[in-house]
Order: C-alpha cells, then structure tokens, then sequence
C-alpha cells in the first residue's frame, strides 16, 4: 500500500504542477470561466466526457451494476444521445451564442429575472451535484486505501478547491485530459483483466443465465423487485428522460462555450459520443465480475455500503502493483471535473451575472476591473469550496439511500423543474420570455406534493413517480403558455428572434477571438504533461511483479505516451501552418 500512496502522491503534484503552469493563461474572466473560449475540441470534447463520468460512474453506478446488471445502461444511452445531438445542433447554437456563463444564455432568452434566479439558485443548489461526486470519489478513495471516511473526504476537497482556484478553466480541460489519458487506460485495463478472470466473454454473458443472477440481471425489472421500483420499464423511461432533459437543453450551454467555434462544439461533441459509446461497454463489466465471482466476500468485507465499493474491490484484486493508486489519482481528477459547476463556472456566475447585477440596483454601472474580477474569482471559489465539503459532510451522516438514488432522488425534486423550463426555451421558438416562472412553479408543484404525501399518508413516492407527473405538470404548462403568447409584448418577441438569429449565427474565430500562440501552445502543454505521466507509468515496471502484469503496465505506459507524440505533432503542424501565414 506504501506503493500506491506514492504514485498518488506523484500523479497528483503532477497535476497540481500543471494547474499553477496554466495559471498563466488566465488574464481575464473569460479566460478563467471559458477558457477564453480558444479551446480546440480534443480538448472540449475529453473535458465534457470527464464531467460526465467522474467517480460516481465507479461508484454509486457501479453499485447499479453489481445490483441489477444491465439495467442502468439506459442513463449512458441517454448520455450518448444528447451527445449526439449535441454535435448536430445544440453544440453549434450554444457556442454561437457567445456566452460566458449558462445564465448568460438564460438572459437573452428569457431575461434578467430568469438569469438571476437561475444565478442565485445554481449558486446555493449546484454545489449538491459537486458534492455528490465528492462523497462518491472519498467512498472509492477511503475503500481503496483502507483509511476513514472523513478525513479522506476533507483533504481531497481541500485540494481540489486550491486547484480550482489557481487553475480556473484552462487548468480544469488540461487536467481532465491528462487524467482521462490514465483513466481509459487503466479502465479498459480492469475490464480485459475481469473479463480473463471470469473466463472470457461468453464465460460473462452465460451467467446472465445462471439461476443466482437470471432474475437480477434482466434488462428489465417486475415492480417490487428493488426498492422504490428500480430497474424496471417504468425506472428505465424516466430515468432516460431525467438524464437527458439537461442534456439538450439552455444549461447544456456550460459544455460548449470554451469551445472555439460552432465547427469545434460539433466537434467536441463526436469525440464525447464515441469515447462515452466505448466506455459504457467497459466500465461496467468489472463490477458485474465482482457479483459472478467475489460477491459474498464483497458483502461480508465488512464495509458501510459494500456496492459502492464493487469497481474497487476487483481492481484492487486484478490490477498489478502500482497502478491502483494510479486509478485512485484518476477518479480524483474525474472528480475535480465534475466538481467544475460547483467551481469555476458558479464562480464565474458570482463575477459575470450576479454581482454585476447587484451592482445596478445600487446605481453602479461602471463595470470591474480586470484585476478585481479575478480576486472576486478566486475567493468564491474557496467559498463555494467550503459549501462543497459541508454538503458532502451531510450526506456522511444519512444511511438509509444508496448513492445511486440520491443522485437520482436530487435530479428528480431539483433538477428536472429548473431544467424543463429550459429544455423548452431551447426547441420552441413560440415559447413566451415569460413563460418560465409559470412552468417552473407547474414542475415543483408533484415535488412538494411528493414530501406532503408523505407525511400525511406515508406514501413515499418513487423517483420514477415523481419525475412522471414533473414533466406531466410542465408540459401541461407549457401548452397554457404557447396559448398566451399573443400578449406577449412586440419588444418581447423581437428580443426571442434576436436570440435565435443569433445562435444560428455562426462565429469568425479569426475577427471574434482568434490568438495563434493558445491554438498550438495548448497542444505543447498538454502534450508534455501526458508524456510525463506515461514516463512514470513507464517507471513502475521496476515494481516487483508478474510478467503479464509487467505486460499490462508496459500496454498502459505506451498508450500514454502515444497520444502525447501525436498531440506534439498536431501542435507542431499548426504553430507551422500559423508562421507560414
């Protein structure tokens, strides 16, 4: 264990060294929300899949998998559409619209009242989603390393908000390249080793007809199978709905804006579908292994909650010496991902949406200073830092919902009546300005019903319940408002046309943003802190170890580097094309 607590410690200064080294790339607050908006879609398109994974995908999903087998593809199903459809239109618009922020985006298509409610909830309620992730990465990190709980969680959420705030958005895609480098590779690693160890592919799917797990492993679930209804037709569809509703909507902006153009979003777009397409095939083979092969021994390990520990507990058993602590590093980082909306983008919110605004009641309209944006910056981000870690702290102390449903429960009471309403401003043109509010209260109208239900006749909603009769709600709102678009004000309407005629505007990255030195250098950067990783992956074949794990660290140490040669060259050949013009 001496052994993986120094590779951790190694890949993480790393990655610290890089976050301080991009720190000078931050001259403003574009930059440091948005990347300056100069990001190419290599880069986008890995750091959009990495806060779309994170350590819950190896944890509370995880726990789906040793539970119910297949059952959860559905939510990686709907990840792979929204992507898809993010590289057809969405990522285009979004990026078109030349935002900074998501309540940006709101603003101009539902105005200042939106955007600040949005600003000022995603404030206070965005954190959670950070905070799940938190918790979910400590599970994986305290199980691995045999150490308690809360100080595992303490110190990684210190870390991670010292990175974030010295870093800001460039830092954050860098990072979430260089991990996901590790991450892919050690991951296919786990599921090749998993698949040997349970005697190859058709060994794997023969026990979906094993009498100990046919009934458990069905796609599809009878009611009644699993608490609250889990994994059945009725789970699967909401589910679906739930996790892409979010996906193609207004708050799906956040993905895109860093992106260059239009041309580079589509991009970026692709490159998440298809590393998404391939990872859902492999992350949860190894936690479906564990269940076949070591799940009475996971379940008397003596662990809190033994499922969420599935994915560790068969890399620790498969993985060679060396390498967990190079998963831990990689989790961590996935973490610090998804931990970026808690972050630098809420971050951002404070400096471009909310205090400006604030400052305008007052009859202040000069606008901040660089300098000062930046501060305000980085001491929001410890702020929402501190609320991150105590969110966290609070779901250490609940025992009665698997990780896995409290993500689900939080999307179903919060996220689907904040998000609907943008899903619809998205795709109906017709949609009044006004028209928000009404759908929202409609949408959290079931949610708190839900709780009073509950109290008065002890009937716990389902998740899947509650979101059916959200979305009922909303869209039933939705229709009474498409009614009374007619007294919506002219000035109104032509605001709406402004943003649409302004979202299929496509950008000129040369006259709008272009600087030729950021186009190559990010390829240079990145390039050499990946080969650096691999030269230390390269190193652990000094380990004490098998031939074949030899082999198998030797597999991952080259695939690194690989992709490190080919982002040198990709760089070279466009820092030669730009001195050539």
């Amino acid at each position: 264990m001496t052994l993986e607590y120094i590779t951790l410690a190694i890949y993480l200064a790393v990655l610290l060294i890089l976050g301080a080294y991009f720190k000078r790339f931050n001259k403003n607050l574009s930059d440091f929300v948005r990347g300056g908006a100069q990001g190419s879609w290599w880069l986008i398109g890995m750091s959009i899949l990495m806060s779309s994974i994170s350590a819950f995908t190896f944890t509370g999903n995880a726990s789906a998998a040793f539970e119910g087998g297949p059952s959860l593809l559905v939510i990686y199903v709907a990840n792979c559409v929204g992507f898809a459809l993010g590289a057809w239109f969405i990522g285009p618009w979004l990026r078109q619209t030349r935002a900074y922020t998501v309540p940006d985006v709101i603003r101009m298509r539902f105005g200042t009242s939106v955007e600040q409610f949005q600003a000022i909830f995603g404030v206070f309620l965005g954190p959670l989603a950070a905070a799940l992730q938190l918790y979910a990465l400590s599970i994986f990190a305290s199980t691995v390393l045999g150490l308690p709980l809360v100080p595992v969680l303490i110190s990684i959420g210190v870390i991670v908000t010292f990175y974030s705030t010295t870093g800001g958005k460039w830092a954050v895609m860098a990072t979430d390249f260089v991990q996901a480098m590790v991450m892919l590779s050690i991951t296919v690693l786990v599921c090749i080793l998993s698949l040997n160890a349970v005697g190859g592919l058709s060994n794997f799917f023969a026990y979906f007809q094993d009498p100990e797990f046919k009934q458990s492993f069905r796609f599809f679930k009878e009611p009644g199978e699993f608490p609250g209804d889990r994994y059945t037709i009725t789970w699967a569809i909401m589910a679906f709905l739930m996790q892409i509703n979010a996906q193609i909507s207004l708050s799906s902006a956040g993905r895109y804006i860093a992106a260059r153009d239009g041309r580079e979003a589509s991009r970026a777009s692709w490159f998440s579908f298809i590393i998404m397409a391939l990872g859902s095939a492999i992350w949860f083979i190894p936690p479906m292994v564990t269940r076949f092969l070591y799940g009475a021994e996971l379940m008397e390990s003596g662990l809190e909650n033994p499922t969420d520990a599935s994915y560790a507990f068969i890399a620790m058993k498969l993985l060679p010496n060396g390498l967990v602590g190079m998963l831990i590093a990689a989790m961590f980082a996935a973490t610090m991902s998804s931990m970026d909306t808690g972050l630098n983008l809420q971050a951002g919110v404070i400096v471009r949406n909310i205090i400006p605004w604030l400052r305008r009641l007052t009859g202040k309209t000069q606008p901040l200073a660089q300098a000062t944006e930046m501060r305000i910056c980085h001491f929001a981000t410890v702020c929402l830092g501190v609320i991150i870690i105590s969110y966290a702290l609070l779901f250490t102390m609940q025992k009665d919902i698997p990780l896995f449903d409290a993500m689900l429960l939080v999307t179903s009471i919060v996220g689907i009546p904040m998000a609907f309403p943008l899903f619809l401003g998205l795709w109906l043109k017709k949609l009044p300005k006004w028209s928000f509010f009404p759908i929202f209260v409609a949408c959290l109208l079931p949610s708190i019903w839900s709780f009073i239900d509950a109290e008065l006749n002890g009937a716990e909603w389902t998740i899947q319940a509650r979101a059916l009769w959200i979305f009922a709600f909303g869209t039933i709102a939705c229709i009474v408002s498409l009614c009374f678009r007619k007294y919506s004000s002219e000035k109104a309407k032509a605001e709406v046309d402004e943003f649409y005629t302004l979202m299929h505007t496509p950008i000129s990255y040369d006259k709008e943003v272009g600087n030729s030195a950021v186009d190559y250098e990010q390829y240079f950067l990145i390039s050499k802190a990946v080969i650096v990783v691999g030269l230390l992956v390269l190193l652990i074949l000094i380990v004490p170890n098998s031939l074949n794990a030899r082999l198998s660290i030797l597999c991952v140490a080259t695939t690194i580097l690989s992709i490190g040669a080919i982002l040198w060259y990709g760089g070279s050949r466009i820092q030669k094309q730009r001195n050539q013009k």
